[in-house]
């Protein structure tokens, strides 16, 4: 048998808000690369764009006593990351 102190140990993970940004890097570059490629941006990368910013709004929402202010000032500096590859990726296209 294990001892106790086994299953009093904790482990929390990745907090939900790195898995955020995460996702959001991974939606951005497949959005990107499918649909913003050409000369004129496809009309379901802003469909994608959208449903993107619905389901951050979520899931900030769902785990906000989780935001401390370091975890804003990430989130939304990548945010800011994730607007200037934009427009790197386009200045390729």
């Amino acid at each position: 048998m294990l001892p106790d102190e086994v299953y009093k140990r904790r482990h929390y993970g990745t907090p939900q808000s790195m898995l955020l940004i995460i996702a959001n890097f991974t939606v951005l570059a497949i959005n990107i690369s499918l649909f913003a490629n050409e000369k004129q941006i496809n009309w379901f990368f802003w469909v994608v764009m959208g449903l993107l910013v619905i389901y951050n709004f979520f899931n900030i929402r769902k785990d906000r006593e989780e935001y401390t202010r370091v975890r804003i000032i990430a989130y939304v500096m990548s945010v800011l990351l994730m607007i200037v590859l934009f427009f790197l990726f386009r200045a390729k296209a």
